[in-house]
């Protein structure tokens, strides 16, 4: 693919308009991924990492506010840290709030780690990092025009020079109150009234 094909398709992506829709659709998104984990099925999360992608939640604590946020990411596993992206740039808040105030938790797919994050930006193996984060990103990546199996180093270069790369180094792992799994509880519940609603209709033909 040409270089300059490849520019000209980023600068369409970088549309301002495109770029807040695009961060809109992710904030939609996010509830629902959170109560994937939050119902115990973070697990589902590293099932398919060239489909889905590879996900997990950052936890984050504003800079100014003080309160705590939760953002899903694709991430990607290397030499025992997990790298990430951050798509749309440095200005990115929640990027801006773990550079700040480094000492964070993350929920992987095997449960929740407190873990210290840095910016890897000018890491000499930043491109193949890059290129692997986007990869384990599965549909995410490609749905913006990005396809990292294709893209020679030069392009995949310009196409994400705006890009951040995050280190992520889990410590250790610990339980939260609110943490992954704590609505796991909501399938007692269910599973009782499917059971009972199967109960029902097996006594209904049986008279």
């Amino acid at each position: 693919m040409a270089r300059a094909g490849v520019a000209a398709r980023y600068e369409q992506i970088l549309d301002p308009k495109v770029l807040e829709a695009f961060r809109r659709g992710l904030r939609r998104m996010n509830p629902g991924m959170l109560l994937i984990w939050r119902l115990g099925l973070g697990w589902t999360a590293d099932l398919w990492p060239g489909g889905f992608g590879r996900l997990m939640v950052i936890e984050h604590v504003g800079r100014r506010s003080g309160a705590r946020y939760r953002t899903p990411v694709n991430f990607t596993r290397d030499a025992g840290r997990v790298y990430c992206v951050v798509g749309f740039g440095p200005h990115t808040d929640w990027y801006r709030n773990v550079l700040a105030r480094p000492d964070i938790a993350v929920w992987l797919p095997d449960g929740r780690w407190s873990a210290h994050a840095e910016d890897a930006s000018d890491d000499p193996r930043r491109l193949h990092l890059m290129r692997k984060v986007l990869v384990d990103s599965g549909f995410a990546a490609p749905l913006i025009g990005l396809h990292p199996r294709r893209l020679g180093d030069e392009d995949l270069d310009a196409a994400t020079a705006s890009y951040r790369l995050l280190r992520i180094t889990p410590l250790w792992r610990e339980d939260a109150p609110d943490g992954p799994g704590d609505l796991a509880w909501l399938w007692w519940p269910v599973g009782a009234v499917l059971v009972a609603g199967r109960l029902a209709r097996c006594v209904r033909r049986c008279r």
